[in-house]
């Protein structure tokens, strides 16, 4: 297996190695194993050390996630290349397959032509984004995520592109004005309204989500956290990698639709594709749906209680500078901040003080911090008397304020 620093197979094993290295220090550390003989008589004097060793070795494995990612999506345009090729190819084939029995066409011609063209316009821009993710950047969200609602668009618009290339060729191709005649009318709104309409639907529905989501995030009502490196899986799944059904109604809907239209136009190359307004209402809904899913996710994170951390054997008492605290509540951890170095920038705000949530393990992961619960110490600079917590997540977002009353 190659190990080199500067090639991406090389940036991608040091980044495995570097996170097997993390899991078993993190259950080692888990276990009491390593934990300094001076430290282990206080309980918050090995938790903040584990924390801490725990917290530097998160953060260079994100730095070689990071490197991993910035490596994939560098080398990513050689491959959409390829793929637009390869599409190209497939086109031929299949082309050279149907004329068998009915003989070569100005059609299939047009089409391989509209293919060819196509895949030069594609390559072009791939080169010029080759740091973006080639074929990929128009599609790849700020969030280094691929977008759904622009993936959908972006298949109807080339679908469409190619539909009117295939039309352009046959009438630069045709010798006689009645013929000509014949293809314009093929571009009749009668005749393309269904491919149309849902073209501006999901090219508006894109619009409105990059809108929707930005608003949300500005406003604190939506977190969002920057992925490492686009997946194939964004298109199904939210931002913690969990299908989500609005994402994947939507995508298997508008794919069964550019599959039909695409059907149609190979049948009928002299005209746009007729997609029939049934379907065309069927993906209507589908991006209502998924423009609705968009709208009802998120929230802002929010602490609902704080009660002071008791362990076996303790005496009921009031929370005093050096006792921890349970802050239970929801939204801690947004989605996609699960990482370990995601999870060691939450910080709490005691008063005026600010406290790092420490990383307590266990096998596998960590209690806390966690989306429903957090446990911190209070800190000895605190002052006596009420004061209010807040949570600040790893999205930067901030939760309410929650008064607590801490004794002498």
């Amino acid at each position: 297996m190659c190990r080199c620093e500067n090639c991406p197979h090389g940036v991608r094993e040091g980044y495995r190695v570097a996170l097997a290295a993390f899991e078993r220090r993190r259950d080692a550390l888990a276990a009491g194993d390593g934990v300094p003989v001076g430290l282990a008589h206080s309980a918050g004097a090995s938790r903040q050390w584990v924390s801490d060793e725990l917290t530097q070795a998160a953060r260079e494995v994100a730095e070689r996630g990071r490197a991993e990612g910035d490596a994939w999506v560098t080398n990513l345009w050689r491959r959409t290349v390829a793929a637009v090729w390869a599409a190209v190819g497939v086109l031929l084939l299949v082309e050279l397959l149907t004329a068998l029995g009915s003989g070569w066409s100005v059609g299939r011609t047009a089409g391989l032509v509209a293919g060819s063209v196509s895949a030069v316009l594609l390559s072009a821009a791939a080169w010029l984004h080759r740091r973006r993710g080639g074929v990929l950047a128009p599609v790849i969200g700020e969030d280094n995520r691929l977008s759904t609602s622009r993936a959908v668009a972006a298949a109807w618009v080339l679908l469409s592109v190619f539909a009117v290339l295939v039309l352009a060729v046959q009438l630069a191709a045709v010798p006689g004005p009645d013929e000509r005649r014949a293809l314009l009318a093929g571009l009749d709104l009668a005749r393309g309204a269904g491919v149309v309409t849902v073209l501006a639907l999901t090219c508006a529905v894109a619009v409105v989500v990059r809108r929707t989501v930005t608003v949300r995030v500005h406003a604190r009502r939506l977190q969002k956290v920057r992925a490492d490196r686009p997946r194939a899986a964004d298109l199904l799944t939210d931002d913690a990698g969990r299908g989500a059904f609005s994402d994947v109604q939507y995508v298997v809907i508008s794919a069964v639709a550019v599959v039909f239209a695409a059907v149609r136009l190979a049948r009928q190359p002299d005209q746009l594709p007729d997609l029939p307004w049934g379907l065309a209402l069927l993906v209507v809904v589908s991006a209502a749906t998924y423009l609705a899913g968009k709208y009802a996710e998120g929230g802002r994170p929010v602490v609902l209680s704080v009660v002071r951390a008791r362990e076996m054997g303790d005496l009921h008492a009031p929370i005093r500078t050096g006792d921890d605290i349970e802050i239970r509540g929801a939204g801690f951890v947004p989605a996609g901040a699960q990482a370990p170095d995601r999870l060691a920038r939450v910080v709490v705000r005691i008063g005026t003080v600010h406290v790092h949530a420490p990383l307590i393990p266990v096998t596998g992961g960590f209690t806390s911090p966690a989306d429903t619960v957090l446990t911190v110490p209070v800190p000895v600079e605190v002052e006596p008397g009420r004061v209010e917590v807040q949570v600040v997540t790893a999205a930067g977002v901030e939760t309410n304020r929650y008064p607590i009353d801490v004794a002498e």
